[in-house]
């Protein structure tokens, strides 16, 4: 079981999901975040105040897997969020020790489904 997190552009949520769609991964945990990259950031400048703007908003998704999803969930990944560009994002693949469906009491493969 392995644990997907990606960091994409907020405006490639749809095609995200989609893709994530078409690949059969259907369960996902969705959050607005703000970080920084590659991308950096830019400089404003306010009524002579200039500002830093470092912290860009992203999408956040967070997919658990089984072992034979993992190839297809990153390629789905990669597929809705590629433009090509500076900032498009990360995945990070990590071990998934544990998973407990709460109503059920059902664990590991069966309980992410």
């Amino acid at each position: 079981m392995k644990l997907i997190i990606a960091i994409v552009q907020p405006e490639k949520l749809t095609d995200v999901k989609q893709a994530l769609a078409e690949a059969e991964v259907g369960k996902m945990t969705v959050s607005n975040v703000i970080g920084c990259g590659s991308q950096g950031g830019w400089t404003e400048t306010y009524r002579g105040a200039v500002t830093e703007v470092n912290l860009l908003d992203k999408v956040r998704f967070e997919v658990a897997v089984n072992d034979d999803f993992v190839e297809r969930t990153i390629k789905a990944i990669i597929k809705g969020a590629r433009t090509g560009n500076i900032g498009d994002g990360k995945i990070f693949v990590q071990d998934l020790d544990r998973c407990i469906r709460i109503r059920t009491g059902e664990e590991g493969g069966e309980a992410i489904g």
